[in-house]
């Protein structure tokens, strides 16, 4: 009988303390965090697409990445203002994907899906943690925030022991991202996270609309990210690694190159409009 209650005092324990992680998560702080992280994010992808659009035809000389689209907005006259603005955006997303990731504000749960979903929160939050770095350290004029060159952090990955295979399962990663990116667009399970009924037809309409592009963009830019990191483990050259700039350079390598750009920047165009009206609509 002793066991039985002590069995059921710590599965109570184990409830309470999920409800109090819950309803931690659930502050309004949080959300507000998370809608103002979502537009930062979204002025991010619509600088990339905008710069992109300019590269494809022909008003620029090379493509930009996140941190290469920072030191673009560093040199204007806004700049420093701007950047720090993006800073607390993109530090505010993080905020929210960590608070995703170990609170379970979204009540995935602790089998291997749920725990799978937290952890790709959580993998995102770190991300955003470095771009927010990154505009914060060019906002105090200093470039120590950027990342370098993909090949050359490759090539220090591939120092390490077993470091190709690091590389390699980095690129898996990107690859499984790419493809999921390209299933929300084709399933449009992206809709189950926003408050549909609070939106008109219309608004309705072309948020499905622009989610559906970008994602599929978003797709087809971390799969070619996901391809030349493969090949860098493979063929032991880190300087097959690409970023965002890189795949979209990737692009203009082809046939009907500047086609193929156009379309990829307006479809992360597309995802830009996505995020802002995410911050309005999402389920937080």
């Amino acid at each position: 009988m002793s066991t039985m209650s002590a069995t059921g005092s710590a599965r109570s324990a184990g409830r309470g303390a999920r409800r109090a992680g819950s309803r931690a998560g659930r502050n309004d702080w949080v959300e507000k965090a998370g809608r103002f992280g979502h537009l930062a994010k979204g002025v991010s992808y619509a600088l990339i697409a905008i710069l992109a659009l300019q590269v494809a035809f022909g008003q620029r000389g090379q493509n930009e990445d996140r941190e290469g689209v920072l030191r673009e907005v560093a040199g204007k006259s806004f700049g420093v203002f701007a950047l720090w603005v993006l800073a607390v955006g993109f530090a505010a997303y993080a905020v929210w994907r960590f608070a995703n990731a170990i609170l379970d504000r979204k009540n995935k749960g602790s089998d291997a899906k749920g725990l799978a979903k937290r952890a790709e929160n959580g993998v995102s939050g770190a991300v955003y943690v470095l771009s927010a770095i990154a505009a914060a350290s060019l906002a105090m004029g200093s470039s120590s925030g950027s990342s370098g060159n993909e090949d050359e952090q490759t090539a220090k990955v591939m120092e390490w022991p077993a470091g190709r295979w690091i590389v390699g399962i980095v690129a898996l990663v990107f690859i499984g991202y790419g493809v999921m990116n390209v299933w929300k667009a084709k399933t449009q399970k992206f809709r189950r996270d926003l408050n549909e009924g609070s939106m008109k037809a219309s608004t309705r309409r072309w948020t499905t609309r622009s989610g559906v592009i970008g994602y599929a963009a978003r797709g087809v830019v971390f799969a070619i990210i996901g391809w030349f990191l493969g090949k860098a483990a493979v063929e032991y050259d880190p300087q097959e690694a690409i970023g965002i700039d890189g795949a979209l350079a990737k692009l203009t390598e082809q046939s009907y190159g500047t086609i193929l750009l156009a379309l990829v920047a307006a479809g992360l165009l597309a995802y830009a409009i996505f995020c802002v009206v995410q911050a309005k609509y999402r389920r937080m």
